[in-house]
């Protein structure tokens, strides 16, 4: 009542901007944002969710996590759940177990959510999606393999991305370049060789499989991918690694084995997680934009206007550091 009478509109105006409804001025939610911050009034999240039939709680899922990825996933949602006064509820969600639907059922339950941002490989996993449209429960996966229908989704083109990784290694000089794949459960992973293979394809390289290892994006399977692949009869002149943090395990083993990185060998990531800038030398790489799609996936769950279903690509960039270099 006192931010209504200081700003001079009803107590139902104050309550809309609030509640971040869109059905109100600029002007007029300046006014009473302005009369909010002068009385040092702050909205009781438990009141408005009871008058509201909100939580103002959204939960972002995750499994098989990189810790760098999620992080900075969660770093974006929140940003844009407190643009908006709600809170991030980050949830881990084993899909392995025997029945996923009861234990997200139980989720769903407990916390009452507005909206779950499904990151991968959960964003793919038919029972979970299923559920949540059963339950009527508004999401928004994150670098799904197949489009969700009516609902919107994030992704980056990681196809894209991998061929220009793998083109930049070609420019610099290298034409025998192994490869370690990421986790089979992501979809990022399949999308990633595959971009690999159209670049090598079209510079006219073979692709020698005993430079092909099988990764998990993780720094463990990088250091044993890369012990397979330099360990081979001949060894490449450089290394893409689906991930950050298996590169820095390929860099690793080439440590162990007293390889030189870049000198012998070039070594390649995707992510541009903090690892990247933290090894040495720091590591070229991919910048997914990562924080930008938390971000993006937050707000296309609370601001409903104008939200057209189908893909929202956010843009990479290629980062050149340390370990490349021309042979």
């Amino acid at each position: 009542m006192d931010v209504a009478r200081r700003a001079g509109v009803s107590m139902k105006t104050v309550s809309r901007v609030m509640n971040n409804e869109p059905s109100v001025s600029d002007t007029t939610r300046e006014k009473v944002n302005h009369a909010a911050l002068e009385l040092n009034y702050t909205p009781n999240r438990a009141a408005r969710g009871l008058a509201s039939s909100k939580s103002f709680l959204i939960a972002m899922l995750y499994d098989i996590p990189s810790p760098g990825y999620t992080i900075n996933l969660q770093k974006g949602a929140t940003e844009a759940c407190r643009e908006h006064g709600y809170h991030l509820i980050v949830e881990p969600l084993d899909t392995n177990v025997e029945d996923v639907a009861k234990e997200i059922t139980g989720l769903i339950t407990r916390l009452s959510v507005d909206g779950i941002i499904l990151a991968p490989p959960i964003c793919d996993n038919a029972a979970v999606i299923q559920l949540l449209a059963k339950k009527n429960t508004p999401y928004i996966p994150i670098a799904p393999s197949a489009n969700h229908g009516d609902i919107p989704y994030v992704v980056m083109d990681d196809a894209r991305a991998a061929r220009e990784m793998t083109k930049h290694l070609i420019d610099l000089g290298h034409t025998e370049i192994g490869f370690v794949k990421g986790h089979p459960r992501h979809s990022a992973s399949s999308l990633r060789f595959q971009g690999y293979r159209e670049a090598m394809r079209a510079a006219d390289l073979t692709i020698n499989p005993d430079w092909i290892a099988d990764g998990e994006f993780t720094y463990k399977s990088g250091v044993e991918a890369g012990k397979a692949i330099l360990n081979a009869k001949k060894r490449p002149s450089a290394i893409f690694a689906s991930n950050d943090d298996s590169a820095a395990g390929v860099m690793a083993a080439a440590a162990a084995l007293g390889i030189s990185v870049p000198t012998d060998l070039s070594v390649a990531g995707f992510d541009d997680t903090t690892i990247a800038s933290s090894v040495w030398p720091p590591l070229t790489t991919i910048r997914q934009p990562v924080v930008d799609m938390g971000y993006k996936a937050a707000k296309l769950l609370l601001v409903k206007d104008d939200v057209e279903p189908g893909k929202n690509i956010m843009q990479h960039a290629l980062i050149e550091r340390g370990s490349t270099q021309a042979v």
